[in-house]
């Protein structure tokens, strides 16, 4: 719980400038309209109120579930388990990112207004389904992630460990999570453009109703490829760069708890 809230919050907070491009970039309004560089902090400390619960919820599912999935499993199972283990790990994980996230996302595109009107505008207006608007775009973006990012993230490990002789360093299980990262995060991004235009979407609007098939559909239809893919770079730079300091700093801080 610790290692993992600790991880979470750092990179969050660290991170947190390349997201707000990112969500502007993927925004149905545009990059300059939805504030450009301008607030770049805009949403802030909705997730540094989230950062550490979340990150930790999603640790505790994913060791817990791999160790009791380990037991008896042949080692060509290994990626299905860590697979299972991401997998479970993000759908309890989401269950406080998504709230977190509605909030953030929706203080990054309107810079002027403050998270807690942000957060009482759509209390009043939408009740607590407001909040939880995109849950299922956001679990069907985060499966997808995790199903290629941690067993990549094991593996390399596994593999780096075994041509050296000995468990791999904190700093270099930071380079597997980086690498492992950034690939994850550029398969993924129409997923995660789909997510952001749920949540951005007004209440009643198509978007709302969270499908994220007719969301992506809409993308595709409007601004092809491109619409699609909007944010990759920010998205890949931030991923890379939040697996490297995520993975890293959840091994470090387990290495001195332990």
């Amino acid at each position: 719980l610790k290692a993992g809230g600790v991880a979470g919050v750092c990179v969050d907070l660290i991170l947190f400038p390349l997201d707000t491009v990112k969500t502007r970039l993927q925004s149905p309004q545009g990059f300059r309209k939805a504030g450009g560089f301008r607030g770049i902090y805009a949403g802030v400390p909705s997730t540094a109120i989230g950062s550490f619960p979340n990150a930790a919820a999603f640790f505790i599912t994913y060791e817990n579930v791999k160790s009791m999935l380990h037991q008896g499993s042949t080692s060509y199972l290994t990626p299905a388990t860590h697979m299972v283990a991401a997998s479970l790990g993000e759908v309890v994980a989401c269950l406080i990112r998504v709230p977190s996230e509605v909030v953030k996302q929706r203080a990054q595109v309107s810079p002027s207004s403050s998270t807690l009107q942000i957060l009482s505008h759509t209390l009043y207006h939408e009740g607590i389904q407001g909040l939880y608007r995109g849950y299922k775009s956001t679990v069907l973006r985060e499966i997808p992630f995790s199903l290629v990012q941690f067993p990549l993230w094991e593996s390399l490990k596994d593999l780096w460990s075994w041509k050296q002789g000995h468990v791999v360093d904190s700093w270099q299980s930071a380079v597997c999570g980086a690498f492992a990262g950034g690939f994850a995060a550029a398969v993924t991004t129409p997923l995660d453009v789909a997510k952001t235009r749920i949540m951005l979407a007004k209440a009643g609007s198509s978007n709302a109703r969270g499908n994220v098939l007719a969301a992506l559909g809409g993308i595709w239809r409007t601004q092809g490829l491109s619409g699609l893919f909007a944010g990759v770079v920010p998205r890949m730079a931030a991923i890379s760069l939040g697996g490297f300091i995520f993975l890293g700093t959840y091994e470090k801080t387990l290495q001195l708890l332990l």
